[in-house]
């Protein structure tokens, strides 16, 4: 599984950006959602979707502004960014994810992320 981030960029506060990552391999059938990680801190969970794109997730400091999609025929997972704040900069990664079951149990899984890309919202 081989995942491209794309789409980040300097930005104004109040601004909008739209991340995409395009993927490859067998993860049409993964969840996929982004981290970030801003200079000096832990990377952070924003948001995440069911590999059928019928749950989504988001952190609570990005609810009502940021949006997530996926599109399994172009293999793209998206992050529609909006009302961004200067807290909002650092490095975002996408990932997808693979649980593995045996039966209704999951026994361990494999993540995969992306290279990053950088988001920078100004003051």
């Amino acid at each position: 599984v081989q995942l491209q981030a794309s789409g980040g960029g300097l930005v104004q506060a109040g601004g909008s950006l739209r991340l995409s990552c395009r993927y490859s391999g067998p993860a049409s059938k993964y969840a996929k959602g982004w981290f970030r990680q801003a200079p000096g801190k832990e990377r952070e969970f924003v948001a995440a979707v069911s590999w059928s794109g019928q749950t989504v997730h988001y952190a609570d400091s990005v609810k009502g502004r940021f949006t997530i999609s996926r599109d399994n025929v172009k293999n793209t997972v998206s992050l529609q960014m909006s009302s961004l704040k200067p807290d909002d900069t650092g490095v975002y990664y996408c990932y997808a994810l693979h649980v593995k079951y045996d039966g209704h149990v999951g026994v361990g899984a494999d993540n995969y992320w992306g290279q990053g890309t950088q988001v920078t919202v100004s003051s």
